[in-house]
């Protein structure tokens, strides 16, 4: 089942740069694994404001509660809030789109 997440974060004051560094790199990590095991589909991260953090992505996870045991361990979890989406089943043409579009994906 595909899951589009908005994400939210916001880092508590007096936390460094350095941890907050640390934390985005091991989120990328996470992230770039994730997306290896075709678990996140896609990420977009719209216009932000000052001081605000938020993307939105696209998970493919077999129901709710494996999505959020996929999301709790994400790395900016500790700092940060989501909201997901269920989407309904995909249209049979558009999956076949969507399946010939990962081989490809994958083969390069």
């Amino acid at each position: 089942m595909e899951y589009l997440v908005t994400m939210v974060t916001r880092v508590p004051d007096g936390t460094t740069e350095r941890e907050v560094a640390e934390v985005r790199a091991r989120e990328a990590a996470h992230s770039h694994e994730l997306a290896a095991r075709g678990r996140l589909l896609r990420l977009w991260r719209p216009p932000l404001g000052p001081g605000e953090w938020r993307s939105i992505d696209l998970f493919d996870d077999e129901d709710p509660e494996a999505l959020e045991r996929t999301l709790a361990a994400m790395p900016l979890r500790v700092w940060r809030t989501d909201e997901p989406t269920e989407l309904g089943p995909t249209p049979p043409i558009l999956a076949g789109a969507r399946s010939r579009s990962r081989r490809t994906a994958r083969s390069t």
